[in-house]
């Protein structure tokens, strides 16, 4: 009986140590930014839109994006799983942000796979807001209705 036991215990180890030690195919609570020149490629290539991100290490909205709207959950696994992200530090890259008209930060580019401009958005925009424009942006619903008649009907749907 006491083999049997230890037996058992050997296996529960075992199983739990393989489980646990397994690589996570979850969410890893992370955008996935790209390069300039990746992203663009990238998005050629799987035919996904472009979100495009400009800020600067010294900008405060920037910070407080990357510390609250690009740490949520719904955020981050939108972005992740229907765009190619591309995030730009202006100061560093300003051939880029002068060719997207960058004046201010924090902005941001929604492209086609083409990277044909869509529209830019400038200003801190909170995780809710740009959970709604990315879902706008991606279901073209732009070519059909403005954007508030989206929002009204999203938040008619709920």
């Amino acid at each position: 009986m006491k083999k049997i036991v230890l037996h058992c215990v050997v296996v529960l180890a075992a199983l739990s140590f393989i489980f646990i030690s397994r690589p996570s195919t979850a969410n890893t609570g992370e955008i996935q930014w790209k390069g300039y020149d990746e992203g663009v490629a990238m998005a050629k290539a799987e035919k996904k839109k472009i979100f495009l991100y400009f800020h600067a290490d010294w900008c405060g909205y920037c910070r407080k994006m990357d510390a609250s709207t690009f740490k949520d959950n719904d955020v981050v696994d939108y972005l992740n799983e229907n765009y190619i992200t591309i995030k730009v530090n202006s100061d560093k890259e300003q051939k880029i942000a002068s060719i997207y008209g960058v004046r201010g930060l924090p902005t941001s580019w929604f492209l086609k796979s083409s990277s044909e401009k869509l529209s830019s958005m400038p200003g801190y925009v909170d995780a809710g807001r740009l959970l709604t424009i990315l879902k706008y942006v991606k279901t073209e619903s732009y070519e059909k209705m403005n954007y508030r008649d989206f929002e009204k009907s999203l938040n008619s749907a709920e």
